[in-house]
């Protein structure tokens, strides 16, 4: 192949490109980044977090992703310096329903080969990893871990160039269309051809792969999340990593406490619906962003589906009070004086089908000379990597047919 271009200059755009680079898919890649800088969005607005693959359903692209790829990342930022913490965490059940769930967890985690998990029965034993959490039980995983996502990507794109290989910014991919088999790309400056485009934009995905003619079932809807900072004078309150039994039927994990990696305790976040893609504050506005998600009929569907859950995480997301009741549920000590609306935000690109349902699962779509990842939210910083190989997997399976 000579040329292989890859929309989007995030994480999974990069992971990609630098497994196309080493092993030699392509005679020139070339990454094509819309912004001014590479991993602007969700691969920096995000908590930092090594998921090691306990919540998704065995046999899924997600699990299997996330099991390789927190391996791969972990050696990744050994080899390279990067700063990161196998801390471990612990998933806190505090009542007997959550328990429950939280036997299905373990189960899942198990089944999905994550290493090391550990059963922790009531509050004495929970308090020797975290000593202010309560429950009746938890589940100890010693893989996860933290990182610094931005130093992984400025070292990606480092690596790529070095290859030999471009990573251009300020250069939108604004149309994709075919001429004779070759693949033509249209930013701002010129219309460039490929042999092959593979489609990594996030929250912009579904927009790209319109342009190329697709008419995918799904629409990325943007979910807002806020983090809150623990004040140095609730800093002592968690050692590492805490995380509720989350609700199986949903793509969010529910508040957590995270260690960050250059230092500081986050608590978050909530999941708001966004008025913008790319919109982290809560004022944050656009037209054309709001005007494709409300004549989305399965946006509505999904609020059907989900009502309580909907307000629920409305009134997290507006008030100290309602969240800060959530994050005693884990640690009762923590206070109001503990916490603060400075931890920064993140929007999620959540596909929603016209239904409703959510796209729980990592998503390709393909047609000849073109790949479109439609779903990589949480945990596809953590599998970049993983991705990337199995992207590139695909790309071989097509020029080979």
């Amino acid at each position: 192949m000579e040329r292989l271009i890859i929309i989007g200059g995030g994480i999974v755009g990069l992971a990609t490109a630098l497994k196309a680079a080493r092993q030699q898919v392509a005679r020139e890649i070339i990454v094509l980044e819309k912004d001014a800088q590479t991993g602007g969005h969700q691969s920096s607005h995000n908590s930092g977090v090594l998921h090691c693959g306990l919540y998704y359903k065995p046999g899924s692209l997600k699990a299997r992703l996330a099991v390789e790829g927190i391996r791969e990342m972990i050696a990744f930022c050994r080899e390279h310096g990067i700063p990161h913490d196998i801390c471990g965490k612990i998933v806190l059940a505090v009542d007997e329903p959550e328990v429950a769930r939280l036997r299905d967890l373990e189960a899942r985690g198990t089944a999905n080969g994550v290493n090391g998990l550990k059963w922790l029965e009531g509050t004495a034993a929970i308090q020797e990893i975290e000593p202010h959490a309560v429950g009746r039980a938890a589940l100890r995983v010693p893989e996860e871990g933290i990182v610094d996502y931005s130093a992984v990507m400025r070292k990606m794109v480092e690596l790529i160039r070095a290859a030999g290989h471009q990573v251009r910014t300020s250069a939108p991919a604004l149309r994709v269309r075919t001429d004779g088999g070759r693949q033509i790309v249209s930013t701002p400056q010129e219309e460039i051809s490929a042999d092959f485009i593979v489609n990594c934009a996030g929250l912009h995905c579904d927009r790209v792969a319109r342009s190329a003619g697709f008419t995918p079932d799904s629409r990325i809807i943007p979910f807002r999340g806020d983090y809150w900072k623990l004040a140095p004078s609730g800093a002592h309150l968690v050692r590492h990593l805490i995380y509720p039994v989350p609700d199986p039927t949903l793509p969010f994990l529910g508040v957590h406490f995270t260690r960050m990696i250059g230092g500081g305790i986050e608590a978050g976040p909530n999941a708001v619906l966004a008025f913008k893609r790319e919109g982290y504050k809560r004022t944050d506005f656009s037209l054309k962003d709001s005007w494709e998600t409300f004549t989305f009929p399965g946006l509505y569907q999904f609020l059907k589906k989900y009502p309580g859950t909907t307000w629920d995480e409305l009134r997290n997301s507006f008030s100290k009070k309602v969240f800060l009741k959530n994050l005693k549920r884990l640690i009762p000590e923590i206070r109001m004086e503990h916490i603060s609306r400075d931890g920064g935000s993140g929007v999620r690109a959540q596909a929603i089908h016209r239904d409703g349902s959510l796209l729980m699962d990592f998503a390709l779509e393909q047609k000849p000379g073109q790949i479109h990842l439609l779903n990589a939210p949480s945990p596809g910083a953590t599998a970049s990597l993983a991705i990337g190989n199995y992207l590139i997997e695909q790309i071989r399976a097509a020029t080979a047919a």
